[in-house]
């Protein structure tokens, strides 16, 4: 099973042709043609980041096994749940460990660019939001992932399967007509965790629907699927999900700066309006004034 079939060369690539194609329809004629291509080119700009990181590190990948059991260790000293035992509670069932494995190839990407084609569509306003979002947590991921970490399968030895080598749905096989895949040291933070939180965010943020709540189901499937199929731990998660708060939280504090900054723009402007008006009250000359008061 194969979920990522472009390298970061072709994503690359179809990425520029796009953002030449938005820059020449803003140029032919107006209408919505520009911003779709500018927006497909920047997720495929993005996509290709993700695919040139998984083939670098900035540490040794002989490390990666080393971290994985720290992390394990770690989070059993902290007192989580051993994901082993987790997996292990499911892997009697053949027909839920093929769906979870299906899920985590299919839905990442899927269940993504669904809800920002509708926030695209339907709600323009609130989209340079939700991109923003997807942008900054997910550049912050990949400079994470310059570390390389193995994920949980990786590791037999603590009780670990690899599932979907197991039934052959493995998305890490091996390349298909020299394409090649995702990397396999990019466990921690889980970007399949991050994306999954922040479309059921925006989707109740934007959506005044009362069947939005749904959407929750997709963030709980996922992180029992990434546990299930040991493609990552709970602190993988954790950590996805912190960086998807800082997102939110930096995007906040520039949105109130710059309402500030136009609030006094316009407080500027307004004063200097009032300044540069001329005064039609009306005037008493000097000598009807002392007409007037000697009346």
């Amino acid at each position: 099973m194969q979920n990522l079939t472009l390298t970061w060369q072709s994503a690359g690539g179809a990425a520029a042709a796009l953002h030449g194609g938005s820059y020449a329809a803003s140029r032919w004629r107006r209408g919505p043609l520009s911003a779709v291509l500018r927006e497909a080119g920047t997720l495929l700009a993005l996509f290709a980041l993700w695919q040139l990181v998984g083939s670098l590190s900035l540490m040794s990948t002989e490390h990666a096994l080393d971290r994985a059991g720290w992390i394990h260790r770690t989070e059993l000293a902290l007192g989580l749940p051993d994901e082993a035992s987790w997996q292990a509670a499911v892997t009697p069932y053949p027909v839920a460990v093929k769906a979870a494995n299906y899920y985590y190839a299919s839905m990442h990407f899927a269940v993504m660019i669904a809800v920002l084609a509708w926030v695209f569509v339907r709600h323009r306003a609130r989209y340079p939001w939700v991109r923003n979002t997807v942008v900054i947590t997910t550049a912050i991921c990949l400079v994470v992932q310059f570390i390389p970490v193995a994920p949980p399968r990786m590791l037999p030895q603590s009780g670990f399967v690899d599932v979907a080598a197991e039934y052959g749905q493995s998305v890490y096989g091996g390349a298909v007509g020299g394409v090649v895949v995702a990397a396999q040291l990019s466990a921690m933070p889980s970007v399949h965790v991050a994306w999954c939180v922040l479309a059921a965010v925006a989707v109740i943020r934007v959506s005044t629907s009362s069947l939005r709540w749904l959407v929750v189901l997709h963030p709980v499937l996922t992180v029992a699927v990434v546990v299930v199929t040991a493609n990552h731990f709970w602190a993988d998660g954790l950590v996805a999900v912190a960086i998807l708060l800082f997102s939110y939280a930096a995007q906040a504090v520039v949105g109130r700066r710059r309402a500030r900054r136009q609030a006094a723009a316009a407080a500027g402007r307004t004063r200097g309006e009032a300044a540069s008006a001329p005064d039609d009250r009306p005037r008493a000359t000097a000598r009807g004034a002392g007409s007037r008061g000697r009346g």
